[in-house]
């Protein structure tokens, strides 16, 4: 049965967005507390006056009081009791439809078997328990940060996460597309190659390239002589300029720094990415990593596009250090 709606774009307005808290000392280790920080600030300025209802997922128990007395007297701010592994809620939680008269569930295995938590599987159940929103389940592989919406049928996703034999092994571009469209009313599939050096999603779209604007998506441009990516964003930009999206209009680019390199303690690149941006009721919510040129020039790009809403830029390095950043650890729930 084909969807009767097509995912809303994330600059659609929202009734509520959710956001998971670091909970777990044995994943985030000496990160814990600067990921708790860095996770507050989101919070706290996706909460600010005319902006979202933030319903704050907390994993375990233990963590559960630190997390109400942080945010007590917060208005806006909704602390859920609830299970995971770890905090990457757009992934393991639901894609809400228009409204959010539903949502639909997919299977979950760890991004292709690397990181098979606890619980992880049982997120999208727990978000539609606790929003009031009915559930489709379907039958195949999938996270919410393998796609990008315009809000018209048109996706946006990378064949080296879709097409992965570690997700749903005999995919084709077809098999997917047609599932896509009976899960999500997509219309339009618009494929990209690979994703970012060392991401361990296999290339999410999210760290990638954005929908931001009716037939317009932003994707980064290198930025300094060491960037690790510079042939895959320039790949990524080839490859937009010659498609069309589901109503037929030519894809325009908005083309915006990377951070450059970004290495851990061993020295080894990690997938840093403005891309990473969340679009909120009212804001925009852009993570940084430390080049305050780069994010100054990615803040004024996006504010081109998104006039209506303010462009706040916030760190994310600790957040990075888990493997993602803003987008990657919240979901919305359409109006």
């Amino acid at each position: 049965m084909t969807s009767p709606f097509p995912i809303p774009a994330e600059w659609s307005p929202h009734r509520a967005m959710w956001v998971g808290w670091p909970s777990h000392d044995e994943l985030w280790e000496e990160n814990l507390e600067p990921a708790q920080a860095e996770v507050e600030a989101l919070v706290r300025a996706l909460a600010g006056p005319g902006r979202e209802r933030v319903r704050l997922m907390v994993g375990k128990p233990e963590v559960l009081a630190g997390a109400q007395a942080r945010f007590a007297g917060l208005t806006g701010v909704e602390v859920v009791d609830g299970r995971f592994g770890d905090i990457w809620l757009r992934d393991t939680g639901p894609i809400f439809g228009q409204g959010s008269a539903h949502a639909a569930a997919f299977r979950f295995n760890g991004w292709g078997g690397k990181y098979e938590l606890e619980h992880d599987d049982t997120v999208a159940e727990q978000i539609g328990l606790a929003s009031g929103v009915p559930l489709s389940h379907h039958d195949f592989i999938l996270e919410g940060g393998a796609l990008d919406h315009d809000g018209s049928g048109t996706v946006l996703t990378t064949r080296q996460c879709l097409l992965n034999a570690n997700r749903n092994p005999g995919w084709t571009e077809a098999l997917a597309e047609q599932a896509l469209t009976e899960a999500l009313g997509a219309r339009t599939v618009l494929w990209l190659g690979d994703g970012l050096l060392n991401d361990h999603t296999d290339g999410h779209v999210d760290n990638l390239a954005r929908f931001v604007a009716p037939g317009v998506v932003a994707c980064p441009v290198g930025w300094g002589r060491n960037d690790p990516n510079h042939e895959v964003y320039d790949a990524v930009a080839q490859t937009l300029s010659a498609l069309t999206d589901a109503e037929g209009r030519a894809i325009r680019l908005l083309r915006l720094p990377s951070p450059g390199l970004v290495v851990d303690e061993d020295g080894r690149p990690i997938p840093a990415s403005h891309m990473n941006f969340l679009i909120a009721n009212g804001a925009v919510i852009v993570p940084t990593y430390g080049d305050e040129a780069a994010a100054r020039l990615t803040c004024e790009g996006l504010a081109t596009v998104f006039t209506d809403r303010e462009i706040i830029p916030l760190p994310s390095t600790a957040i990075l250090s888990g493997g993602g950043s803003f987008h990657c650890i919240s979901q919305q729930e359409p109006t």
